[in-house]
């Protein structure tokens, strides 16, 4: 599975990282794979191979105000005291 900026844009890296599992029966289908799939092994491979769309970014900010929701919200437990130096 491809996924992320390059897993999905970078048809060249894909066809280069595959040549090396070609021992574990994964076929490359070129024109899939320039096409940017969805899937990009050829048929008959042994290995099903996908180019998988992310929203990085969208996961990032969800994550983020998740966390600053739960920071910023009375009952969020508060950060421990630090104990004093010996």
């Amino acid at each position: 599975m491809f996924t992320g900026g390059i897993g999905e844009n970078a048809p060249e890296i894909r066809r280069r990282i595959c040549a090396g599992f070609e021992w574990a029966g994964l076929t490359l289908n070129p024109e899939l794979n320039r096409g940017n799939g969805p899937r990009i092994s050829a048929d008959g491979s042994r290995v099903a191979v996908y180019v998988i769309p992310t929203d990085e970014e969208g996961l990032i900010a969800r994550e983020t105000l998740r966390l600053m929701k739960r920071t910023s919200s009375p009952t969020a437990p508060s950060a421990p005291t630090p104990a004093p130096p010996p």
